[in-house]
């Protein structure tokens, strides 16, 4: 299991990383390995606003569908339309080509209040339990 020490995670197993004015948007590998293949991603339309905490898209797997949620509050400026047809991506590489959006942020501050990597770690530890 891959903790990335340049992201923050939130407990619903988003990441989010700093990227100049925004912030790309993933799925943990955690999330990946638990949801198994990525079949399908559904992403939100550019130009939309989400609150954090608000759903903006779903990843299918073989397993499951599963809601994800946004780590920080926001206007959605990109999507990873390759995700489109190599869902897979998100398995592979959740931390890189793998990532979902990327989002102007409307309140930076709400990255600092998201989990550390070890903190992650820590509570992913508590889930499998």
């Amino acid at each position: 299991m891959t903790f990335d020490e340049k992201v923050r995670y939130q407990d619903t197993h988003e990441w989010a990383r700093k990227d100049g004015d925004l912030v790309v948007v993933g799925i943990s590998d955690y999330a990946q390995d638990s949801l198994g293949d990525v079949v399908y991603v559904e992403l939100p339309d550019v130009g939309a606003t989400k609150k954090k905490g608000d759903p903006f898209g779903v990843v299918e797997s073989v397993k499951a569908a599963s809601d994800v949620y946004m780590p920080i509050s926001g206007e959605i400026v990109e999507i990873n339309s390759a995700l489109e047809d190599e869902p897979s991506t998100v398995n592979d590489a959740p931390f890189a080509s793998g990532w979902l959006i990327r989002v102007r942020p409307s309140d930076s501050s709400e990255l600092d209040a998201l989990m550390s990597a070890s903190e992650y770690e820590e509570y992913t530890k508590g889930l499998d339990d």
